[in-house]
């Protein structure tokens, strides 16, 4: 095996024997294949578009098979052989499609060479024979090191940008212009594209696709749920049976909480699900008591603590322990080998797992943080932000945030934010703000110091409020006193810069260390052309930005 998608692959290079997420050899022969045939389906999909034919079936298809390979979502070969099975049917689909819009509008249909080809083995043996043949180790080889990198960058912002475009499709929020995006740029991929200029200009696309993804979902979450607004929200313990319900996916936690109600469970977040405690329709229920636990990496030990049972939706999910592996439970893409998948939001295994445990014997202290600082709260307030900056009672902004992770070196960002001088005011999203959420920052004239965003897809707020200040300031983003250190560690993340970049965004610092996947000639072009740089020391990072 080869993988190097994630921040934490093996000294910084490449997972060749396991994969430090859990990933064995075969899970990962078999997703390197599941994207070589989302390729081939997006071959005839786009000229299929392109002659004005277009099956959403299709469409969604290859958005799940994309999410399905993002970092700590699909560890179970049975379900990844059923989706190439699934994928090679979906292309025979695409294919007939295409075929016939061909013959309607008077033209010959293209034999497409390579991913369009694909036909799938008869048996795992066999489709892990595929998958290594068309692995990226394979054409590291053949390509190099930059251009491999290059089509790497872009099939992991691809994987991000399926991730949030699955969500908002869930919800029924959908672009036809980003559907045919996905089936574009795999189409691009599937020719084996050398082109570094190409190449480039793809990636920037895709990251000005997710832009608009990310505020399709957005409005789909809004939609939903309501605007966010800034809700307390507990981190001890409430005494009684509990579920806690971990991943991304707002609707799992919503058919939950409607399944429990009356029936003397507890439901807590964990991780990513934080920020459902700020959506009105969510918070709504009383039965939603706090949140347990921090981030993704500490699921191990905090499950296993945990006295009820355990719902993950979509990422990040680890090798469950034996001490709960019986009472954890799988939704939507998210998959483990001999664990528990739920179909169709029917949680009754879940409910009956959370009543046959202990549950919590005693409440815990009354501790709370505050989050649901989307757009919407902060621009609420714009004006007295605005105030406070041109009377220099705020100096600067810092938004940090993004993934965090296992790996050494994490702990920059939780010095970072303590050392952050108390007229600055933090910006956080996503995972990472764990590393200091729970810690006191204070207020500036009222307006708290730490402002909790919301998930890693609400990286979409953050750009509003800095595009709504920089009017403010009749200014643009880059001359704003703002600063963005992010932390990664999956493909979400990937995408996120992207859309910094094609935004034009300068001087992000990243962490904690750089992609195995960038190459050096590959950072300097994004050093010439973003001033992108690795975070160093806290200190120093402060000192050069205030200083």
């Amino acid at each position: 095996m080869f993988c190097y998608q994630c921040e934490q692959t093996f000294e910084g290079k490449g997972c060749t024997k396991y994969g430090v997420c859990g990933k064995d050899p075969t899970t990962a022969a078999l997703q390197d294949l599941l994207i070589h045939a989302t390729k081939g389906i997006a071959a005839f999909a786009h000229r299929a578009r392109q002659l004005g034919a277009r099956d959403r079936e299709i469409d969604v298809f290859v958005v799940e098979a994309l999410f399905s390979a993002v970092t700590n979502v699909n560890f179970d070969p049975q379900r990844l052989k059923e989706l190439l099975m699934r994928a090679a049917k979906v292309r025979d689909k695409a294919k007939t499609l295409y075929e016939d819009a061909a013959q309607a509008g008077g033209k010959t249909p293209e034999r497409l060479p390579g991913p369009a080809g694909w036909t799938p083995a008869d048996s795992l043996d066999g489709l892990l024979e595929q998958g290594i043949s068309v692995s990226i180790a394979d054409r590291r080889e053949r390509l190099g090191d930059d251009i491999a990198g290059l089509q790497e960058l872009l099939t992991y912002g691809l994987k991000g940008a399926a991730a949030y475009a699955d969500h908002a499709q869930i919800l029924g929020v959908e672009d036809e212009t980003v559907w045919a995006f996905f089936h574009e740029a795999l189409d691009f991929l599937a020719s084996e594209p050398t082109d570094v200029d190409a190449l480039v200009a793809m990636c920037m696309k895709c990251g000005e696709v997710n832009l608009k993804v990310m505020e399709l979902l957005d409005a789909a979450n809004t939609g939903a749920y309501g605007s966010p607004v800034p809700t307390s929200v507990r981190v001890e313990p409430v005494k009684g049976k509990a579920i806690v319900v971990s991943g991304h996916d707002l609707k799992d936690l919503e058919e939950l909480l409607k399944q429990t109600q009356g029936k003397g469970i507890n439901v807590y977040t964990h991780g990513e699900m934080l920020p459902a405690h700020g959506y009105p329709q969510l918070k709504k229920y009383s039965h939603l008591v706090g949140n347990y636990g921090g981030a993704w990496q500490d699921q191990q030990k905090e499950f296993a603590a945990f006295p009820g049972a355990i719902l993950m939706t979509t990422n990040c999910i680890q090798k469950p322990g034996d001490s709960y592996k019986d009472r954890i439970f799988t939704s939507g893409l998210v998959a483990w080998p001999g664990v528990t998948h739920i179909t169709d939001r029917d949680f009754s295994p879940v409910i009956r797992a959370a009543l046959a445990a202990d549950g919590f014997p005693d409440d815990g202290p009354d501790k709370t943080i505050t989050v649901g600082f989307g757009h919407d709260a902060v621009l609420g307030v714009a004006g007295k932000v605005v105030e406070a900056v041109k009377s220099g009672a705020i100096r600067h902004f810092f938004l940090i945030g993004g993934c965090d992770g296992a790996k050494s070196g994490r702990n920059y960002y939780t010095e970072l934010a303590t050392a952050v001088p108390k007229d600055c005011v933090i910006l956080t999203l996503a995972c990472g703000k764990y590393r200091f959420n729970k810690l006191d920052f204070g207020d500036i004239n009222g307006i708290p110091r730490l402002l909790d965003i919301g998930q890693c897809n609400d990286a979409y707020s953050a750009i509003q409020i800095a595009l709504a200040l920089a009017n403010a300031f009749d200014t643009d983003v880059n001359s704003l006193p703002l600063s963005f250190i992010l932390s990664w560690y999956e493909q979400k993340a990937v995408v996120i810069l992207l859309t910094l970049l094609h935004l034009g965004i300068q001087n992000i610092r990243l962490g904690p260390s750089l992609p195995a996947f960038v190459t050096p000639n590959v950072l300097n072009l994004l050093v010439e052309k973003f001033n992108i740089a690795p975070i160093t020391t806290a200190g120093e990072d402060l000192k050069a930005i205030l200083g």
